[in-house]
């Protein structure tokens, strides 16, 4: 597996999964943190799809978000349940993601060897990747 400063360097797209109209939940305040990044921020969530939130379209499914796309989406990034991961491993590896984030204290066992046996790079721990952005990508 890579390391999570070359998966993060080499990434452009991150779909979060879960993704909140409300500034005060983990999920949006991440997502507008990467984004101020550089990073392209896809909405999935079926509760605001068709509404836009931090200026970019939401889908209900992260087929749809791909579909939608003009390039690969690089990250999917889980703000879900531990039992609603092992369905969004499945789509990350058919929309051809190369890496499954699952959210810090959230995660499925199942889902994550499913992601690595289809060569998916699993990460089980959210604030590295936010110490990572803090420190303008040094490992």
């Amino acid at each position: 597996m890579r390391s999570i400063p070359d998966i993060l360097k080499d990434s452009k797209t991150i779909a979060v999964v879960g993704l909140s109209n409300r500034p005060e939940r983990a999920s949006h305040a991440v997502a507008a943190y990467l984004q101020q990044q550089g990073y392209r921020i896809l909405g999935v969530n079926p509760a605001y799809a068709g509404q836009q939130i931090l200026g970019q379209p939401v889908y209900a499914t992260l087929a749809q978000a791909a579909a939608a796309l003009d390039g690969p989406i690089d990250i999917v990034d889980c703000f879900r349940s531990a039992d609603a991961m092992v369905p969004l491993a499945r789509e990350a590896i058919d929309v051809g993601a190369r890496c499954l984030w699952m959210q810090l204290g959230v995660v499925n066992q199942e889902a994550a060897d499913l992601a690595a046996a289809a060569g998916l790079d699993v990460v089980m721990d959210r604030c590295m990747k936010i110490e990572h952005a803090h420190s303008g990508g040094k490992a």
